[in-house]
């Protein structure tokens, strides 16, 4: 058995695909590439590969992790030929490395996501700052979230680690955001986008890293 880490990136061809049909694309792929899959055991076997944290719709990334595990030995660098063939437009392989068998499963050790998020806007970039300045001095921020199930209630302050203005020029603002992504809560992009006091949807959002805990 060996356990390999794909890093990849998610354009904008597939920006509305699901993680559901994600990964049904990626087993797709992998069959077609002639890939040695590992599979579960039981009455269902499915192969040994999971994401680190589904991206929602419509955002794009170039800090996408995925762990799989094979049945025999495979080079990184001839996975990513193989591989790279088969792949449609908009994913592209950025890095194939080997990960010791015993390593925490990925989702578990996710803590942050890093997004690039561009806004449209009329406002001045020293107001911008104010606006940020004033929502990391804020202590909680009750947030409220319309689900299927109903409305969600929580604190949307918790799940900002931080936020810092990048460009804001020709009516358009660009913030870097590090939102928390474990299992206890997300922080959505557009969510902190609207607490800013933006009124436009995000024209763009792009996960630009994942933070995994360390050590």
């Amino acid at each position: 058995m060996q356990r390999l880490r794909i890093k990849f990136c998610r354009g904008e061809e597939v920006k509305f695909i699901s993680h559901l049909d994600l990964m049904r694309l990626w087993q797709r792929t992998l069959n077609r590439a002639g890939v040695p899959l590992a599979y579960s055991e039981g009455f269902n076997p499915h192969p040994r590969m999971s994401l680190a944290a589904p991206l929602p719709l419509g955002v794009t990334s170039e800090a996408e992790l995925m762990d799989i595990v094979l049945a025999r030995w495979s080079s990184p660098h001839s996975f990513t030929s193989a591989v790279s063939q088969q792949l449609p437009r908009g994913i592209e392989i950025s890095q194939v490395y080997n990960m010791p068998p015993t390593t925490p499963s990925l989702q578990s050790q996710v803590r942050h996501a890093e997004y690039e998020v561009e806004i449209e806007t009329e406002k001045e970039p020293n107001d911008v700052e104010s606006a940020i300045a004033s929502l990391l001095a804020t202590k909680e921020l009750p947030w409220q979230h319309q689900r299927d199930t109903g409305p969600r209630h929580y604190d949307l302050r918790a799940l900002i680690n931080d936020l810092w203005l990048i460009d804001c020029s020709n009516g358009c603002c660009t913030i870097s955001m590090k939102l928390r992504c474990d299992s206890n809560g997300s922080g959505r992009p557009e969510q902190v986008a609207a607490a800013l006091g933006f009124e436009n949807y995000p024209k763009s959002i792009h996960r630009t890293k994942l933070v995994l805990q360390t050590g």
